[in-house]
Formats: structure tokens, sequence, C-alpha cells
């Protein structure tokens, strides 16, 4: 290969009457504001999806004869203009409802870091449910004007692209990106350089260049090592998302973490508030703490204080296998260094990131360090936020799971990127326009029931005519590919029905997905898809992960179902699922079907959009669908159980899947009037988007973080690093004496005038005497814990009643006083616990120190 002697950019050359496109298509604005998207279309519609919808890689390719008439075009002049008067009065932040309702939050306040982020088809820098869900938090954070930036890496590859060989096995490909035709620029300082930051590893530093994507009102900074300065080793870095083994993993994160915020340092952006976004970027944790012991000449305790006070941790993952871990080995070889200079020993240091620091053979966890790290924690939806406490309760020993300090804030989407133009016109006409910025108001949607039947049918209708047409298109092209016979390519043409019930069903072909449930009686699927007077259809799309087998296994399994003469023009699997796949199917689709094993979906978001463009949701009660159910929006797979025996369970729900469909799916879909409307569909679909649209969507869930998660911690981390670290120094001394005496504390006697049997309205007056050795009584939160008991005499439900000292004192112990109020009949039962006290907590289950009253304690 010929290398060149000297690299240059080469811009499009636009007529200074449309100069203004350029900066249009550097801002993703275009993805959610229709007329600015149509500005773009209008300029070659061709064009735009020869480039996968990317406006600056088409003004590169656009003929300069037709940029020359563009800018003699009234009309088109007329419709730029407006364009441009959209994205002038957009850039507005003193529009935003942040900067109405919150003006102190000051500028750049939270820096929100994730491996991948899914803004758009045209940059590839996502794999699935992760990066649309960290790209829809943007794009909210950018309409609310949160002042937020984004932090990631990208790669030269992404995520792979999937083809199917003719015996259906999945195979990759791995396609590089331009960066220079791409919708981002390099970052660069005032003497015009490419800003750059560097990273440690092992016997060598790696150097970072910093790219900067413009989403709408908020910047993403993404990291990129493929650059002569580094070897080819570090050039691949960036390479790949989620490739190669446990060693590229590390480095990635490293990059992620470190790099990522040592990026925002030499952007001279300082955040209050860190964001994990999944447990990827935790190392910026301890690069953090660096930072501020070398600011304020600080301990690595002292400086942890603050650091863990301005952190927010989004966990994405309900298995343990999901998240990452890295052997002691491979941590000791990249942060041996690190260890050093935090001033902590190797097992003090990888205590960090263990369930039991003491473990020496415990692999290092990615999630557990963001917990120890982090003052806030959350699942992504009621479900997940149970189950991470179970699953990550060894972190705090002693604690009752329900006090768990592990929250949730439920996904949603970001409705303008993903509802049809169809379904906007109708949101606009009948809805209203506020709709796009205040998608949370339950009164707008109630509006819903004005839209008509027939129109509202009408526009599902021009949608599934369009997924119909998109997916034979498709399909030719695959077979084509593949090299198919000419009869199988004409019979493409004729595949699926636009008027025929249709099911989407798309996501990763991971098998808890569970995407055989549908396969498990194969004669009776037939006989409900090949029903001559009600068809049914389905359109399948998924990738499963390179090194997924069993996931490639299941794709094949449909590839071959689908071929059955009597089968193949009711089921299509589109290949290489992508943000433009998975848009024809929410917008097109009937019934989304989602069909995991509870409860192993933390939350899903396809479903919402679909719900968003009036399709119905048939899915097992599990992620966010176990709390948006309700009987007249949609339908529920069981009742939420959970088996021992997977087998039976699958049996059991495949059953209940069938049943739903052949009872109550398909004969309500065809039930027509003299009118041939649907109404009682009709009316599901409005219940669905009526009690879905507004809770489920990330306007809504950018505000909750906004005021549940980023301004306490803004106003933690703010408090503790003022005045040179007075509070934070304070804390970790009170930390350091409460951990050295904490064994000295002990419940030693409890005393209640409890009689056998106590009667609703009257209260229970309890006395304890504790031992607190040399601490005081300011230092502990002693505390009546009550509640009903269960059949193994278990507290439940429980309620805490603070003590007070009552003044009595016996050497080193105090008397404690409290009373339970006795609210509902039935058995009951309390106890006694101990945690440590600070003004500067205001969660005190997160230090993992408890002490619990015991039986010997309250003699009878």
């Amino acid at each position: 290969m010929t290398r060149p002697i000297l690299t240059y950019t080469i811009a499009p050359s636009l007529p200074k009457e449309i100069e203004r496109l350029r900066e249009l298509a550097f801002n993703l604005l275009w993805i959610w504001e229709p007329e600015i998207l149509a500005t773009f279309m209008r300029l070659d519609t061709d064009l735009w999806e020869q480039t996968q919808h990317n406006p600056t890689k088409m003004l590169g390719m656009m003929k300069q004869e037709r940029l020359n008439a563009l800018a003699r075009d009234d009309a088109f002049l007329a419709q730029l203009d407006r364009a441009w008067g959209l994205y002038q009065a957009y850039l507005d932040v003193s529009r935003g409802w942040c900067r109405k309702n919150l003006p102190d939050m000051g500028e750049n306040a939270v820096a929100y870091f994730s491996m991948e982020f899914g803004l758009s088809e045209c940059l590839p820098n996502y794999s699935g449910g992760l990066g649309i869900l960290s790209g829809d938090h943007l794009k909210s954070a950018s309409d609310l004007a949160v002042p937020l930036v984004g932090v990631g890496l990208l790669y030269q590859q992404g995520y792979f692209r999937q083809y199917l060989n003719a015996d259906g096995w999945q195979q990759e490909r791995y396609p590089e990106n331009d960066f220079f035709t791409l919708p981002l620029q390099q970052e660069r300082d005032a003497a015009n350089n490419v800003v750059k930051v560097k990273v440690e590893l092992p016997g060598r530093s790696v150097t970072a260049q910093i790219w900067k994507v413009n989403v709408g009102r908020i910047r993403l900074f993404l990291l990129d090592t493929n650059i002569p300065e580094n070897s080819k080793e570090d050039q691949d870095i960036t390479d790949q998302l989620y490739g190669g083994d446990r060693e590229m993993r590390i480095k990635q994160e490293i990059l992620l973490g470190i790099g990522g915020y040592r990026a925002l340092r030499a952007l001279g952006i300082s955040p209050s508030v860190c964001h994990l976004n999944e447990g990827h970027s935790a190392f910026l944790t301890l690069e953090r703490c660096l930072d501020i012991m070398k600011q304020h000449h600080v301990s690595f305790t002292e400086a942890r204080e603050a650091a863990t006070m301005g952190t927010v941790f989004t966990t994405h993952t309900p298995v343990p296998a999901g998240n990452d871990y890295f052997a002691p080995e491979l941590m000791e070889k990249y942060f041996a260094p690190m260890m050093q200079t935090l001033g902590l020993a190797r097992r003090e240091f990888l205590g960090l990131g263990r369930m039991n620091p003491a473990d020496d053979a415990e692999h290092f966890c990615m999630t557990v360090l963001a917990l120890r790290m982090s003052a806030w924690s959350n699942g992504v939806s009621k479900l997940h936020g149970l189950i991470s406490r179970k699953m990550w309760s060894p972190v705090w020993p002693g604690i009752p799971t329900d006090d768990l300090s592990i929250k949730s804030i439920t996904n949603g989407i970001h409705g303008p990127s993903w509802v049809s133009r169809d379904m906007v016109g109708l949101f606009d006409r009948y809805v209203g326009p506020r709709w796009r910025e205040n998608p949370g108001d339950a009164a707008l949607w109630s509006r819903v029931n004005t839209i008509p039947d027939e129109e509202l049918w009408r526009t599902h209708e021009r949608r599934r005519e369009r997924l119909v047409a998109f997916a034979r298109n498709r399909l030719r092209d695959q077979l084509a590919a593949r090299g198919a016979p000419p009869s199988d390519m004409d019979q493409a043409s004729e595949v699926l029905n636009a008027n025929a019930l249709t099911i989407g069903f798309a996501r990763r072909f991971a098998t808890y997905k569970r995407a055989r449930l549908l396969f498990r009686d194969p004669d009776r699927l037939k006989k409900i898809l090949t029903d001559k007077s009600h068809p049914v259809q389905i359109i399948f799309a998924g990738k499963a992960h390179p090194q997924d087998n069993p996931g490639k296994d299941l794709i094949r399994e449909i590839i071959h179902f689908e071929r059955d003469p009597d089968i193949r023009r009711k089921m299509v699997f589109i290949e290489d699922y992508d943000m433009v796949v998975a848009r024809y199917l929410v917008q097109g689709v009937d019934i989304w079907l989602n069909t995991p094993r509870r409860p192993l979906e933390a939350s899903g978001t396809s479903g919402m959009k679909a719900a968003f463009n009036g399709a119905i949701n048939l899915s097992v009660l599990d992620g966010w669908w176990a709390e948006a159910y309700t009987a007249d929006a949609g339908w529920a797979i069981g009742r939420g159980e959970v088996y021992s025996d997977e087998q039976y369970q699958d049996q059991v729900e495949s059953n209940a899947l069938y049943d739903l469909l052949e009872r109550d799916v398909v004969p309500l879909f065809y039930e027509r009037g003299s009118d041939d409307l649907p109404r009682g569909w009709i009316g599901r679909m409005k219940n669905s988007m009526r009690s879905l649209c507004p809770q489920f969507n990330t306007n809504r869930m950018v505000r909750e973080y906004t005021e549940r998660a980023y301004l306490p911690a803004q106003d933690r981390f703010q408090r503790l690093t003022a005045d040179k670290l007075t509070l934070a120094k304070d804390l970790a001394q009170w930390r350091e004496r409460i951990r050295k005496n904490w064994g000295d504390v002990k419940i030693v006697e409890v005393k209640s005038d409890i009689e056998k049997d106590l009667r609703v309205g009257v209260g229970l007056d309890v006395r304890a005497w504790v031992k607190l050795g040399r601490l005081g009584p300011k230092d502990l939160a002693v505390d009546l814990y009550q509640g009903v008991l269960d059949a193994e005499g278990e507290i439940t439900m429980p309620s805490v009643f603070a003590m007070h000292p009552t003044g009595e004192v016996r050497g080193d112990m105090h008397e404690f006083s409290g009373s339970i109020p006795s609210q509902t009949s039935g058995r009951h039962g309390f106890t006694i616990r101990v945690l440590p006290k600070h003004p500067e907590l205001d969660d005190l289950n997160r230090q993992g120190l408890i002490h619990w009253a015991s039986p010997e304690n309250h003699p009878t």
C-alpha cells in the first residue's frame, strides 16, 4: 500500500445562498425536526437513501450544478429559511425546561458516559438497546436544555453488519467508517490543533483525538485512537464496539473512563456530576479521585468522598454474567502504577471492585466499582431495581434487600425520533404540537380520543403498506446477495400481505429473549399463520453476538421454518437489524411481540417505540411491561410467574401465547363493522397511546434523572469541594473513626411495655441500651424496624421509626427510646438496628455497616 506524505480534507463548495446547509448538516437536530429533515431530503431523495441518511456525505457528493441550481430556487430557499429559523429558535437554551425551572445548574453540569450512542443510522456507533437509550437520553437532554455533555468512543468499524449464508447462519462483516464524511468534527484548540489526550497502558502511553457531535443543544465528545502516534495494536483499541478479548475490553474501558474524563479536562469542562451509563466507564471514578488529589493535595479517602458524591450510576444488566469482570492479574498489569499513585495497597484497590473485598481470588467487577464509587445508583425499571438489589446485596452485607441503595428510573424513548411522519401529522392536529416538547403531559395525550377512528386506521394502514414494501425490497436484496435463483427473487415480490395482521419480533438474538417460544408448537403456529379468512404474518429482525452460537442457531431455525412452502409468504427475516429497520418495524406492525424469560429483561424500549406509533404490545410481564401493562391497552403472556423448571415455563407460556393469538388478538383485529373498521382494535390502540406515551418517554426520564439524581449530586459535590474540601476531609475523618470503632458498638438490652395483644391505635413504647464505645449518640442512627410478619416469621414491608437518646448514661452505654404506632391489625414484629449517621449522608445503608438486636436483648 502507498501512504501519503500529506493528508487534507476537501469540503463541499456551497454557494453563499445555501451555505447554512453546512451548519444544519453538522447538528443532528435534523433527526427529529421534520422541517430540517425535509430540507435535506429535498436536495436529492435517491442520494439521501444511498448515503444512509447522511447529509454531510450527501452535500459532498452532489454535483456543483445541482448546488448552484438550488441557490437560485426560490421555493427551496424559502424552505431553507424556515428550517434555519426553527434551528436558531431551538438553540436558544433559555426556552428549555431546565433553564426556566433550574437556572442555577450552570454550564456543563453533567457528563454522561456511555460505551455506545445510537443517534442515527448514518453514525453507526451503537449495537443495540443500550446505545439507542444513550442517544435518546442526549436528545431529550437537548430538548429540556439540561446542561449535559456526552462522552464515548468513536469506532472505526463500529458494531458488525449482519448477513446470512444460504443455510441461514449469521455471518459478520466490518465495513470501515470514514469519519470525515460523517456529521462529526475534530475538536480543535485556539491554535487550530486537534485536541488530544493520553492514557497510560503497560509500558507506553496511548494518544486519542477528540471528535465532537452536535446533538441539538448538546455536545457529544468521542475518543479515537486510530492515529499515527499510536502503534498498530493501540490504533485498534477503537476499532470495534465489543470486539476482542478481555484485554481489549479493559483497554477500551480505560480509554472511555480515564481518557474520557481527561478529554473533558482538556476541553476546559469540569462537570459536577458524572453519570455512568452502565459500568463500562467506572474507571473514571478513580481518575476523578486522582484529579481531586492533585488539585487539592488531599488523600485518596478525602478525594473519594467528593468524587463519590458527584457520581450517578445506572445499571442495565439483570444477570451477573452480563457485567464486566477482570482477573486480578489483569487488573494488576494495567493498574499497578495507579495503585501506587492513589496510595492504596493491592488488596485495598482490588477490593473496590469486589463484593467481598477480603477475597483475593474474586475478580474485579466494574459494576461493583460503580456501586461503591457512586452516591446514586438505579436500575432501569421498577422490576429491574428489585432484581438489582437482590443481585448486588453482597456489596452491603447485613442490609435488608428492600433497604439497599439501588433505586429505579424506568427507561423511555425520544418520541420525535421514532414516530412516523404520518403519525406526527395526526398528533400535531389532534394532540397538539406541544406533545414534542412536553410528552409527559397526560392531559395532552387524553386528546388521542379525538382522533377520528378512520384517520387513525388509514394512517396506520399506510405505515403497514410501507413496511411490507420495505420488507420485500430488503428480501430481494438479501436473496441477490446469497446468489438465489431468479424464481426466488420473483417470489420475494409476493411475500407478506399489506392488509394482514402483522406481528413484529425484533431484538438481540440472545437465548433468554426466547425467540423459540413462538415455534414450540410448529403445527399450531402454522395453523394461525395460514388461516385464509384471518391471515397473520410475522416479520423478524435481530443480530446474535458474533460468539453466541446458540443465538445464531435461533436465527437459522427461523430461516428454515419460513422456507416451508405454506409459510414462506407469511414470515420474513430482515437481515442487518439497525435503526432504519427498527423504524420501519415499530411504525408499521400491528403487534409488537416480546417473550423474554422473566426477570432477565432489564427494561426494553422497542415496545415503547411501537406504542407511540399505534402498535399494541403482546409481552411477558418483564422489564417495562411489568409496570406498563393494563388489560385494555395490550396483552400479557402469563401473570409474572417465575418457574424453577424452564422447560415447563416455556411450555406454559407458549400455550398462553397461542391462546392469546387465537382467542383475543386475531379475532379482535378482524372484527369489522359495516365500514370495515376494527373499532375494538382502534380503541385499544388509543388506550395504549393514551396510557403509555406520557409515561414511557425520555423527556420524563431525563427530568426524573435531573430532579432525583443530578441536582442532589451537584449540590453534594459542590458542598464537599468548597472551602478546600473542608467537608470532604471532615467526612473522611468521621468515616475512619466509625470504621475503627464500629466493632465496639453493641445493642445491650431492649425493653418494651408490650402486652400479649395490642389494639389498633395504641402505641408501643420501646427503650434500648446501646453500647457506643468511643462514639457518640450523634454518630449513630438507632431505629425501630417494624412490620408485618410473613409465614417464616420475617419482617415484610418494614416501617422505620427513629429512637432518640433519653440522656440516661451508664459508662459508654446510652439509653434510646422510641414508639411504634399500631395502625393495622395482624401479626407484627419489631427489632432494632444501629447505623452510622452523618449530616452529609442521606443514605445511611450505603456504608454497609449495621448492627441488629438479637432475641436475647429483649427478655420476655
